[in-house]
């Protein structure tokens, strides 16, 4: 069995002395794909901050593999207004996630650069290399930053909303290449999305057979399971009707 990258018991987070989520347990394995769902506000980009170290717990423990160092995990948080004004090429905003790699070294390596080149490869950007960051699209920006979380990562993603704003076909485009990073480079993604039918399709099980699992937050944890239990569990079918009847832009 896979080794376990970071788990979690039974985690606890809080701003300014309220509690915003507690009793959380997890673990992630190499290779394996989590998904984290629930409504706004129901503390998903707090479980990503928690788990990265960026916000410390009020309870319980993050435990990491002593093997997996912080270089290891790259991180793509939710699109800024600053992000979208890098003034930079395309290249060096990806080159710019080997940084902390670098440590006191003054300039990038050739194995940074290379890096750099494969993920620009793998997000189908090469011919964007040396495009004005600021503009693109924001379907290219997203890609874009993925590389760049993807030039920092050794063995962990950490994804918070990658797919937010985009239309269904670039979302779809994203997800195929997620699945890519997974299966092909044996990249364990943990992944907090609203979108619920995404998360579903990226979880099922995969043409090696292997499925990914979902986590439902709301305040606390109401399910973690794999898809096909998700969709049947009393959370998944309420939270999955909720949404087919939204209607555009709601």
């Amino acid at each position: 069995m896979a080794e376990i990258l970071l788990e979690g018991h039974d985690l606890s987070f809080a701003y300014d002395g309220r509690t915003v989520l507690e009793g959380i347990n997890f673990s992630i394995r190499e290779k394996e794909k989590l998904c984290v769902v629930g409504e706004n506000g129901s503390g998903k980009s707090t479980f990503l901050k928690g788990i990265l170290g960026l916000q410390a717990p009020v309870g319980g423990r993050v435990l990491k593999n002593p093997g997996l160092k912080q270089s290891d995990i790259g991180y793509l948080p939710q699109e800024s207004p600053l992000q979208k004004d890098f003034p930079a090429a395309v290249f060096e905003v990806i080159l710019s996630g080997r940084q902390n790699r670098r440590g006191l070294r003054p300039f990038y390596t050739r194995e940074d650069r290379l890096a750099a080149a494969e993920s620009l490869e793998m997000l189908g950007l090469r011919e964007l290399g040396r495009h004005c960051f600021r503009e693109l699209s924001g379907g290219q920006r997203r890609r874009v930053l993925l590389a760049r979380s993807l030039c920092a990562a050794g063995r962990l993603l950490l994804l918070d909303e990658p797919a937010s704003g985009l239309d269904p076909i670039i979302q779809t485009g994203l997800y195929q290449v997620l699945e890519k990073i997974n299966s092909e480079l044996g990249m364990a993604i943990i992944m907090v999305s609203h979108d619920i039918e995404g998360v579903l399709q990226f979880t099922a099980p995969g043409t090696d057979g292997r499925a990914g699992r979902v986590l439902h937050l709301a305040g606390r944890q109401l399910f973690e399971g794999s898809a096909e239990d998700y969709r049947e569990s009393e959370p998944g079918r309420i939270f999955l009707s909720g949404h087919r009847h939204c209607g555009p832009g709601s």
